[in-house]
């Protein structure tokens, strides 16, 4: 349940409503606004039959406004309880600002360090915000290229330092975590990930920002519970990634799904990323499915840029060269501008 504090509450009535939550066995879950104080209590109450009880209790405070029953599994991520959009502050870059579309970008996987700092400083050039690059790689396949490790991150940070750029990778496994935090601005979880809920808690614990992709099955409210295992573990700063899902279609990777960023705003607080890349495994499609990505209503965008894409280890298909990303920041713009955000 959620409980709304009247504009006049003071901080003493705050606290009071805290303890009374925590004496009835709910965690609780701060949201202040500009204008309205919003109390969120999570978990299973000590005695879960006096929920109703619970309920009159808190309305019949006079400096409580009203309280709501929340039906949905996930809680702390729910518009319900905080409605204002949560903005991530990645090194001064604003990750949900309503005014702004963040743009992600670089090579899948970090190869050398020329391969990586040739991407880099052609996306830097082209307006990119932020660097993507793979330290660990999950693959299909045991055969395939699984990322250089630490070397990788080592080379990102250089990379980083150089250009001024915030680093986002993706972390694998829960003995990684504690090592991928010390070297990356924004932990990525890959789509095979999602639903890994012991390496969600354990990046719950850590207050580094968060990209959760989608799993390639998963519905909305499974995506939404996951980024709630994040979540209830303290970690706010959590965004969300539209990677495209499986689909009986092959001509594409996956299929995009473009009814996801609209259904997110409206049923959540997070910002919500799209990745045209693994939604269309076609480095042809990007542009375009960014464009329409940008016009629903996506807070950023990640894309995948590679020097040389037919020598690329993975991915190559769907990396753009670096005079095709000009082309899309170019064509991006006025799609940003006409809803009324910009690049």
């Amino acid at each position: 349940m959620i409980i709304i504090l009247s504009s006049s509450a003071t901080k003493e009535n705050l606290k009071h409503v805290t303890q009374m939550l925590e004496e009835r066995g709910y965690g609780v879950h701060l949201s202040e606004g500009v204008e309205t104080t919003i109390v969120g209590a999570v978990g299973v109450p000590s005695d879960p039959s006096g929920k109703a009880e619970v309920m009159e209790q808190f309305q019949a405070l006079p400096f409580v406004d009203k309280v709501v029953s929340v039906s949905k599994p996930y809680k702390v991520v729910s518009k319900q309880f905080h409605p204002d959009p949560t903005i991530i502050d990645v090194r001064g870059i604003k990750i949900g600002d309503p005014a702004f579309v963040v743009v992600m970008a670089g090579p899948c996987t970090v190869e050398t360090e020329a391969q990586l700092m040739e991407a880099a400083r052609a996306v830097k050039a082209a307006g990119a915000h932020i660097l993507r690059g793979g330290a660990y790689k999950p693959s299909t396949s045991p055969y395939s290229f699984h990322g250089h490790g630490e070397p990788a991150l080592k080379m990102l940070a250089a990379a980083r330092e150089e250009l001024d750029m915030p680093i986002i990778t993706e972390v694998l496994d829960v003995r990684d975590v504690d090592l991928v935090c010390r070297y990356a601005d924004i932990l990525q979880i890959g789509t095979r990930n999602m639903a890994n809920f012991p390496l969600l808690t354990e990046i719950g614990k850590t207050q580094v920002p968060v990209m959760l992709k989608r799993g390639m099955s998963a519905t909305i409210e499974e995506w939404l519970q996951a980024a709630e295992y994040i979540a209830s573990q303290g970690n706010k700063n959590v965004m969300l990634c539209e990677r495209g899902i499986r689909t009986f279609e092959t001509y594409t990777r996956n299929t995009f799904d473009i009814n996801a960023i609209a259904a997110v705003k409206e049923l959540s607080h997070l910002p919500i990323i799209a990745d045209p890349s693994h939604a269309t495994g076609k480095a042809s499609l990007v542009n375009a499915v960014s464009r329409a990505a940008v016009a629903a209503g996506a807070d950023g965008i990640i894309i995948e840029v590679h020097p040389n894409p037919e020598k690329a280890l993975k991915d190559g298909a769907q990396s753009l060269l670096p005079e095709a990303f000009v082309k899309l920041m170019h064509d991006v713009a006025p799609i940003a501008a006409a809803v009324g955000r910009h690049i």
